[in-house]
């Protein structure tokens, strides 16, 4: 049976996501309630089988150190692992220069370990994924590196890494986020081809183009921009298509599916996907679940029922966790994370609310992302007025207010 390794990037700044990103690492930041952005492509090695796992982490990493060390312990016995890796700056006080310098500054890690075969996936994505037909593609392919893809519209170009193929599935060409003659998909000019930034290699390769990519002084130390873009020319690299992909438990119109949560708008979107009454991405497939630290919190509770006087606790087409109390409140297409207490009279839509907050009596919310420890005044009104919102909130293009972690929340004027 071949070794396996996965090494998996967890360093970015994540400054698209401001302020979820102010205190936390992007891979750290809440998603679909109570679960973290990192726990997804952990969750997809986990039930893929494959239990050695190096997360390699640097900017703002408490939270997301915590999170991991608590939540993903697994047999050292068995010698399976999900460890954290701190930016150890073995070749000098540098931070990592990119995603290919990750690497290499941990390079020990992989020669220590001797894998035949090393994963470099990134941690901030939502998808489910069995990466176990990439490695049998990989492996019957012959392949030095294997670059998982999906079939974007080529309007979306100009947003990725596209890449091109021959009939065999081979890359023979790499343009990063192309404006003008875009590669499509061979038999499909409406389609073409974007990378993931989830990679297999065959280790040796893996070692040798990292070590080679270090010593030149001219590159990026990125894997889309050095290491891909140079390697297919000169090695065996093939693609494998994500489209095909298939989970157990999966139902067919999530096949394919997977999102970069990189900017507020498309992490807002993510999380409404789960709260769809039939989602395009379930959370409640048993086959692959998604694995994560379970709060030791009540289970929650919906109280007041009195109609007359329009105080009624509930939710609909909603997501929420343990240790919350809808109070009276009516809570609508929201995600709610653990322990959030909602009072009396308030109307809350559309809305992404972290753990630890507090809605007062009569406020009226809609499509909102407030951050953890917030607590919002009586009478409150948000989401309802964009130019009230921007003087005190951030607003993103799309009209989504984001309340960052422990913002105090003046009453409205």
């Amino acid at each position: 049976m071949a070794k396996l390794l996965a090494m998996i990037l967890a360093g970015g700044e994540g400054r698209r996501l401001d302020p979820l990103t102010r205190d936390r690492a992007k891979p750290a930041v809440p998603f679909g309630g109570r679960y973290r952005i990192i726990d997804f492509v952990l969750s997809n090695f986990a039930n893929s089988g494959i239990l050695k796992m190096k997360v390699l982490v640097q900017y703002k990493s408490e939270s997301l150190n915590t999170h991991v060390q608590r939540a993903w312990r697994l047999s050292a016995f068995l010698n399976e692992y999900v460890e954290l890796v701190p930016a150890q700056m073995r070749y000098g006080p540098k931070w990592f220069e990119g995603s290919a310098d990750a690497i290499y500054q941990n390079l020990n890690i992989i020669t220590d370990e001797e894998p035949d075969y090393t994963f470099v996936f990134g941690a901030d994505h939502i998808y489910r994924m069995d990466v176990r037909p990439m490695l049998d593609f990989h492996v019957a392919k012959k392949a030095d590196l294997t670059v998982a893809a999906i079939p974007v519209p080529v309007t979306e170009a100009h947003e990725f890494g596209i890449i091109e193929v021959d009939g065999d599935g081979r890359m023979i060409g790499f343009v990063e986020k192309p404006k003008t003659n875009v590669k499509t998909i061979p038999g499909d000019p409406t389609r073409c081809l974007a990378s993931m930034g989830n990679y297999l290699f065959s280790t040796g390769e893996l070692v040798q183009e990292i070590i080679d990519d270090a010593s030149d002084a001219k590159s990026a130390h990125d894997f889309g921009k050095s290491i891909v873009t140079g390697m297919h020319t000169r090695k065996s690299v093939y693609v494998y298509d994500f489209s095909k992909n298939e989970v157990p438990g999966q139902s067919i119109k999530e096949r394919g599916y997977w999102r970069d949560v990189g900017t507020l708008d498309a992490y807002f979107q993510a999380n409404m996907d789960l709260v769809a009454v039939d989602p395009v991405f379930s959370l409640y497939n048993e086959r692959w679940p998604i694995y994560t630290l379970h709060a030791n919190a009540p289970p929650a509770k919906f109280v007041f029922a009195n109609e007359e006087e329009k105080r009624v606790g509930y939710a609909t087409d909603s997501l929420v966790s343990e240790g919350c109390i809808i109070s009276g409140s009516h809570i609508h297409h929201c995600i709610v994370s653990p322990k959030v207490r909602f009072n009396s009279y308030s109307t809350i839509e559309d809305c992404i609310i972290f753990e630890k907050v507090s809605i007062g009596r009569h406020c009226k919310i809609r499509r909102a992302i407030i951050d953890k420890q917030v607590a919002i005044p009586p009478h409150t009104v948000i989401g309802y007025d964009p130019e009230a919102d921007r003087k005190r909130f951030h607003v993103t293009e799309s009209g989504i207010v984001v309340i960052a972690k422990g913002t105090r929340v003046e009453p409205n004027a």
